[in-house]
């Protein structure tokens, strides 16, 4: 190939080139939902506080385990069991232990997820804070805003040309900007999260909350560049 007929990178009188962006959009359902839960102890020596500790996360962990397919993800987080102290004349002593627990579920069906949060928020010492909404890194929503941003780049480089009286000839380039949700779990916007604690338990089971799944939204943004023919200036 001479040096006349190698590709030039901005195109020719004769091969113009034409670049555009495409952009998607989507909203959609979520797929999953996250909740984080703390469970807590607290005694006047260490064996005390961790064999309340053990009792009470043993029981979260039951209940969660017993929504069986329901629950996607079972994760243990941060354990942690610390002294208190208090100032005693002089020296400091210890006063308390306080033990904690943090536990992550993931559940795709969220009838069973206002029950289990419900549930949760009434065991003793217990606080649950979510739910967080999500799509799933495989979902095929992300494919469709990618489908779409192609969609939009190729007709906007098709009336550009058009404009010019020139059609397009070729795609000389496509490039994905990495432009989809950048978080698995992002945080809820205000009012779209549930935020529940309960310190003591209730004899009476309260009625299962009324969650509304937070919309997601999911973009794509792709960079593109075309050939297309002399245009009719």
């Amino acid at each position: 190939m001479t040096q006349d007929s190698a590709p030039q990178p901005y195109g020719t009188p004769e091969v113009p080139r034409v670049a555009v962006r495409g952009e998607a959009s989507l909203e959609v359902d979520p797929e999953i939902a996250r909740i984080g839960i703390t469970v807590t102890a607290r005694g006047t020596d260490r064996r005390t506080a961790l064999e309340d500790l053990t009792r009470r996360n043993n029981t979260v962990l039951e209940l969660v385990k017993s929504y069986g397919d329901a629950v996607e993800k079972l994760e243990t987080g941060a354990f942690s069991i610390n002294p208190e102290l208090t100032r005693h004349g002089r020296a400091e002593r210890i006063r308390a232990y306080h033990g904690r627990v943090h536990v992550t579920a993931e559940l795709s069906d969220f009838t069973a997820l206002g029950e289990l949060t419900t549930r949760l928020a009434d065991l003793e010492l217990t606080s649950v804070d979510g739910p967080w909404w999500a799509l799933r890194p495989t979902s095929p929503a992300h494919g469709e805003a990618r489908r779409q941003a192609v969609l939009e780049a190729v007709q906007r480089a098709r009336e550009y040309a058009a404009a010019l009286g020139a059609d397009l000839a070729a795609l000389v380039e496509l490039a994905d900007l990495g432009a989809e949700n950048a978080s698995a779990y992002p945080q809820a916007a205000p009012g779209g999260g549930m935020r529940t604690m309960a310190f003591s338990a209730s004899e009476d089971t309260a009625p299962p909350l009324d969650l509304e799944p937070q919309r997601q939204t999911v973009h794509a943004q792709v960079n593109a560049r075309f050939t297309m023919t002399p245009p009719q200036l």
